[in-house]
């Protein structure tokens, strides 16, 4: 399949970012055509971190994949370059991509985050959004996190691998298999490499939305998937239940045998939640 990859402002949509103050032209990827939507990758890698799962997806979709500010190919944003600066940002990047579109979201860890604050913001054409090991609390000692569990410790694998690589794969997954290290290799490892880490500094020291997203809108009633990893030792799963009166036609699937890297570790199980969950959008 071939992807178009551009910086945004090599098309007309640049001149809706004219204005903003904060002058970080996207690099995005898309795949297909049709009904949009839009993915949101979490931090410390790219948009390539959530390709893994194109295939869920089907024909007449357009699938959107954006590097946030200080990741992959976008520059970091000036100034704070807070969580909240990221959200005001991608607000303004999906106006010019989607215009008066109708669009769906797919957001992972921060991302998830960052998807929430959308709907906050102004859902009017939000038709529905998949929530993937999504932060709810953006304070770490306040969450309820899963116990980081191995079931089956792959020893051979792990001497091989270098420290550094090492140590990222078994902090955010708890599969230790070779195809999925393989898998993490692909799709996580690349955007590690380019992170610019003087933004990822700036992001952690304001780590935190304008309030809870949920608290300003009440309830979102489009289709909602919150897919989780039961050994996630770094959102956990709890939090995110807690969400689910806010979104009445949610579906809540906690997956076993899986990390914070749910669908690195899980891939298959992720894959089905979210083609359930595309069965009720408007595609």
């Amino acid at each position: 399949m071939n992807d178009i990859k551009k910086p945004l402002c090599a098309g007309s949509p640049c001149a809706a970012l004219a204005n903003t103050e904060l002058r970080a032209a996207p690099f995005y990827t898309v795949r297909g055509k049709g009904f949009p939507i839009i993915f949101v990758h979490g931090m410390g890698v790219d948009h390539r971190s959530l390709m893994l799962l194109d295939d869920a997806f089907p024909e007449g979709t357009e699938r959107i994949y954006i590097d946030l500010p200080g990741f992959g190919k976008t520059p970091a944003l000036h100034g704070t370059g807070g969580l909240q600066d990221l959200s005001d940002w991608l607000r303004d990047i999906v106006l010019a991509l989607g215009g008066n579109r109708d669009y769906a979201l797919v957001g992972n860890s921060m991302g998830g985050a960052l998807a929430r604050d959308l709907v906050a913001g102004n859902s009017k054409h939000i038709a529905g959004m998949a929530l993937i090991a999504p932060v709810v609390d953006p304070v770490k000692a306040h969450r309820r996190v899963g116990k980081h569990i191995i079931g089956h410790p792959n020893e051979s694998l792990i001497a091989t691998l270098p420290p550094e690589q090492a140590d990222e794969f078994l902090t955010m997954g708890v599969n230790q298999s070779f195809e999925a290290w393989r898998r993490y290799q692909r799709f996580i490892l690349p955007g590690t490499l380019l992170c610019d880490r003087g933004a990822m500094m700036r992001l952690d020291a304001r780590y935190y939305l304008n309030g809870d997203p949920e608290n300003r809108f009440g309830a979102f009633e489009g289709p909602v998937a919150i897919i989780c990893g039961h050994e996630d030792q770094i959102v956990g799963y709890k939090d995110q239940r807690d969400l689910l009166p806010h979104y009445p036609n949610a579906v809540y699937t906690v997956v076993n045998g899986a990390g914070h890297n749910v669908h690195i570790d899980q891939p298959d199980v992720v894959r089905a939640a979210l083609r359930d969950w595309i069965d009720l959008l408007p595609v």
